[in-house]
């Protein structure tokens, strides 16, 4: 069966230079043709897939590696707890509440009791200071666009919303709130947070963006809510809002897209009419580099940055002086490690003695110091480090708005579902706070971390799972074995250590998984994120061949036993590897992928990416791009591999025209059997390109797991 599509006679110039686009009908959704031949690829996918054995054993077992739901890290707001928790077999988590450490548990946001479709995604949510209300962002259909409304948490009552455009917006709450302007006497709540213009006041294409700081008192309209920051910047920038513990200072901050870079402003709100109009003083503006900044309870400002430190530093000033000439280091950068984060403990309790906490990775693997508060001096010998459950992730590092002596994260390895521990700073004693709800059986199975050099040289590391069974005394299979070759390499994302599902399952049936920390990524630091984007793009795609070839030079698979998997800028490593090197691998998964290189920035959230690959409209840049777009380096003639594209129509990050066009150019050009080697896309409709239903997450991975086995030899039954 197939369906060959249209080939448009379609060449551009650009720059001086011929640009076919023989696909581009594909790229209008709403065109008939495309909607035809999409329904074509249906019917080719569901063809296709019967022939895969071991559906009903992989879906079950997936079901049963998930089986042991989440339990997430808490949030305190007083004696009021809030946490993300998923029961065993819940297509969602639910947000819940409890009143004290011994209260029941009661749910809050439930998104499969309001949309028993299980199509409604929550995307955040934020508590007030005091614990009272709660702001929170849902999506329907997978959109991401992120409808603000606010709860009383006592009753569970809407009390305000919903408000639209509120796509990404960080929720600040004041403290206490603001005078009521009709009556000044009482105190009415009210946040800060981020909104798009309405798409009446900005250029056609351009609704997604023009984005600005908003003070919103609640049950006002949020039509007349007061702008106070984000007019004359870049129609692309993120805002970023925050307010210290006492409600005195508000930080914002602003990067234009994905760029590693921001500006960061301060401004005191104890003068009057400040919180309506506050006068802004920088942080740092105009730098190549990242900051967060926080003022504390001790008055101090807290700036956390990658100036002059690409592994990271955290620096000390006091509010009234901002600046960078002011700034003293407390924890500087790290020869070895890259500082990832950190909390303070400052209760009563350690009021002599207060600590600071610091989270960081050393080679995609996490570590947690403890250090004096004042002079940033880590403590000598075992008190200065807290000896984490394995060699694994920490996630969050939470201690108590109002202060205290306790934190909270959560952990994770590849056998280790997440748990969530609470962490002592009086005694230094780790506790388990809260387990994942259900239980799991884990395989047997074996990860090592290994070295290998990419073309240039460089020393890149990936993670190798393999059941124990299958290792020789060298600690590599006595003979080659179906592997899945996992990578990302972009917007600074490392691959760290986390239980998967997926990774247990292919490995349980004798595969190997490996997971490869390219370039691109942040595992060595910034440095290592800017090695691997614009004119430097290539090296990831190196770095990904050359742990292929290391795998196979080690006699971990062979080529004809080798696939490739990657999603959204992932989906870009997989379709420029393999349309670079076809003879490499054996099949490939490309999953919401980015592959027209030259066209992308005209959809999707594609404009916010063109700081970290570089823009068409640029000659250089184009050239970068044209040179690995997968879209446009398809060879006729050439034995491509088995290529399975997963889309999802309510994506609205990357769009699904990029996997049309691509897998129509592969099932034109390829010179592979398409009964043994086919070309196909997978499409699923109502959900987007982040979160999904437990379901959705193991239908799709089954789809995967058995298009890869089947292309690779493994025996899934």
């Amino acid at each position: 069966m197939s369906f060959p599509a249209l080939r448009l006679d379609l060449v551009e110039e650009l720059h001086g230079q011929p640009v076919a686009d023989p696909y581009r009908w594909l790229e209008d959704a709403s065109d008939e043709r495309t909607e035809q031949w999409s329904q074509q690829q249906d019917e080719m996918f569901g063809a296709a897939a019967q022939d895969w054995p071991g559906r009903e054993q992989v879906g079950s077992r997936l079901r049963e590696l998930l089986g042991a739901g989440v339990a997430g890290v808490p949030i305190w707001r007083g004696e009021r707890i809030f946490s993300m928790r998923r029961e065993p077999g819940q297509e969602h988590s639910v947000l819940y509440v409890q009143d004290g450490p011994d209260a029941e548990r009661r749910a809050l946001v439930d998104p499969v009791a309001i949309d028993a479709s299980g199509t409604t995604t929550l995307d955040a949510w934020q508590p007030d200071r005091e614990g009272t209300l709660l702001a929170y962002q849902l999506s329907e259909g997978g959109t991401e666009e992120s409808v603000l409304r606010i709860i009383d948490v006592a009753t569970g009552e809407l009390v305000d919303g919903p408000i639209d455009r509120a796509r990404y917006s960080p929720i600040s709450w004041i403290p206490g709130g603001l005078p009521d302007e009709e009556n000044p006497e009482s105190r009415v709540p009210a946040f800060y947070y981020v909104r798009r213009l309405p798409k009446e006041q900005v250029p056609a294409g351009e609704e997604q963006y023009h984005r600005r700081i908003w003070l919103h008192r609640l049950g006002s309209d949020p039509e007349k809510d007061v702008q106070v920051f984000g007019e004359g910047h870049d129609a692309r920038t993120y805002f970023g809002v925050g307010l210290s513990r006492d409600g005195r200072w508000l930080i914002v901050s602003a990067s234009v897209g994905t760029a590693p870079r921001n500006d960061a402003w301060i401004a005191d709100l104890n003068a009057p009419g400040a919180h309506v109009s506050p006068e802004f003083t920088p942080i740092a503006t105009g730098l190549d580099a990242q900051f967060g900044a926080h003022v504390g309870r001790d008055g101090r400002l807290y700036v956390f940055t990658d100036l002059d430190a690409p592994r990271g530093r955290l620096a000390v000033t006091d509010p009234s002086t901002p600046g960078p000439e002011h700034w003293r280091d407390l924890i500087p950068q790290h020869d070895g490690a890259v500082l990832q984060d950190y909390t303070v403990l400052d209760g009563e309790q350690l009021i002599d003695n207060p600590l600071l906490l610091a989270k960081w990775t050393r080679h995609a693997v996490s570590e947690i110091s403890v250090h004096d508060l004042d002079s940033g001096s880590r403590y000598p010998g075992a008190s200065g480090t807290v000896t984490l459950p394995g060699v694994g992730s920490v996630g969050g590092l939470v201690s108590r708005p109002e202060g205290g002596h306790e934190c909270w994260f959560s952990y994770t390895d590849h056998v280790t579902p997440p748990h969530v521990y609470r962490l002592d700073g009086l005694t230094g004693r780790l506790e388990l706070f809260a387990a994942p709800p259900g239980t799991v059986e884990v395989p047997e199975v074996v990860t090592r971390q290994i070295e290998y050099p990419s073309a240039d040289g460089t020393v890149v590391r990936m993670f190798v799972t393999c059941r124990a069974d299958l290792l020789d005394d060298q600690g590599v299979p006595s003979s080659p074995r179906p592997t899945i070759l996992y990578g990302y390499g972009g917007f600074g994302v490392p691959m760290t250590p986390g239980y998967s599902a997926t990774i247990l399952a292919w490995a349980e049936a004798g595969g190997v998984y490996a997971v490869a920390s390219l370039r691109g990524g942040s595992e060595e630091g910034e440095d290592w994120h800017r090695a691997g984007m614009l004119g430097h793009k290539q090296n990831v795609f190196d770095d990904f061949h050359a742990a292929a070839e290391h795998l196979i030079d080690n006699q971990w698979t062979s080529a004809s036993q080798l696939a490739i998997s990657g999603g959204s800028n992932g989906g870009l490593l997989v379709g420029a590897a393999l349309t670079q090197r076809p003879e490499l691998y054996r099949a490939v998964v490309c999953s919401a992928p980015l592959l027209d290189m030259v066209r992308y920035e005209k959809f999707g959230l594609g404009a916010t990416w063109n700081v970290e690959y570089g823009s068409a409209d640029d000659p250089e840049q184009f050239g970068w791009l044209l040179a690995y777009s997968p879209y446009h380096q398809v060879r006729e003639g050439v034995d491509y591999p088995a290529t399975l594209f997963t889309v999802f129509d309510g994506d609205t990050r990357v769009d699904p025209l990029h996997a049309r066009k691509l897998c129509a150019a592969l099932q034109h050009a390829t010179s592979a059997d398409p009964g043994e080697r086919p070309i196909l896309i997978r499409r699923e409709k109502n959900v987007g390109h982040g979160a999904r239903a437990l379901s959705r997450s193991i239908a799709l991975s089954t789809d995967t797991m058995t298009f890869l086995a089947h292309q690779t030899g493994l025996t899934l039954t």
